[in-house]
């Protein structure tokens, strides 16, 4: 795969890096995995339908990629995805947190009739909040908690969350809001204890998110942009000024200088 647009003096290169993608099968975690091998990181990505092809678009953007199939509600599943990197690699530079089951009912129509993702919340069926925060928030829990242990000790480490906007403001459904606000607080509070080992943790907010763009379109950003973004906060060597930062995805192309695919730097997609 060709990227011919992105200036490869921006972001220094992440050869020698190891990264854990959580939820990499498609959009916004297929494309972080993407961005990072971009940059000729080692990346394990899992999901629950992940397959080799994952691993092998990795590779042809220039990283090496190792595709696990893992379910992030199952505890035992997770921990034996870190404990293959701690055997195989020796260590873990970035962790992604991106896995997340709060479209279950969007993506499964047939399973789900008359599901409505506006409904008021009490005509919500409450399972949905199960579903957000299961694979979302305490699958972001457990996943910083195996990672943790392993950069504290080598005293070095990022731990990126992604959330979205839908933490500070309203956006149409109460447990969307809260299990997003839950994310920002998990990666502010776990970055203040992480602090004294030289571990950074922050909240990555994309924007409106389409998997590849077919033109020029500054008002979109692709999945590979969030990648490229991650792939930006993991290369700096300066990145503990950010930790337990919330941190937009567009501001990040422009103090970093990297673009989207289409050569564009897109604006925010809302404020605070």
């Amino acid at each position: 795969m060709k990227n011919n647009d992105i200036s490869r003096n921006t972001v220094a290169s992440l050869k020698g890096k190891i990264a854990l993608v959580t939820g990499g099968t498609r959009n916004v975690g297929k494309g972080i995995a993407l961005g990072l091998g971009e940059r000729g990181a080692t990346v394990y990505v899992t999901g629950r339908s992940i397959t080799e092809k994952a691993a092998k678009s990795i590779h042809d953007i220039g990283g090496r990629g190792i595709a696990i199939r893992c379910d992030h509600a199952n505890d035992d599943e997770v921990k034996s995805i870190f404990e293959k990197i701690k055997n195989e690699e020796g260590h873990l530079d970035i962790l992604v947190n991106n896995a997340w089951g709060g479209y279950n009912r969007l993506r499964n129509r047939k399973k789900y009739p008359g599901y409505k993702w506006k409904d008021p919340f009490w005509l919500q069926p409450p399972e949905i909040w199960d579903d957000m925060f299961d694979v979302g928030v305490r699958s972001n829990y457990i996943a910083s908690i195996f990672a943790a242990q392993m950069m504290v000790e080598q005293r070095n480490g990022l731990i990126v969350n992604i959330s979205f906007f839908a933490g500070k403001k309203y956006y149409g459904n109460v447990p969307y809001g809260v299990s997003k606000a839950a994310v920002d607080r998990l990666a502010k509070d776990i970055a203040v204890e992480l602090r004294p080992y030289g571990v950074s943790s922050v909240s990555l907010y994309p924007g409106h998110v389409i998997e590849q763009k077919k033109g020029h379109n500054p008002k979109r950003e692709s999945a590979l942009f969030i990648g490229r973004a991650v792939a930006a906060l993991a290369s700096d060597p300066d990145i503990m000024t950010r930790s337990e930062s919330i941190l937009l995805a567009a501001d990040l192309a422009k103090d970093y200088g990297f673009t989207d695919t289409d050569g564009t730097q897109p604006e925010p997609y809302d404020d605070f």
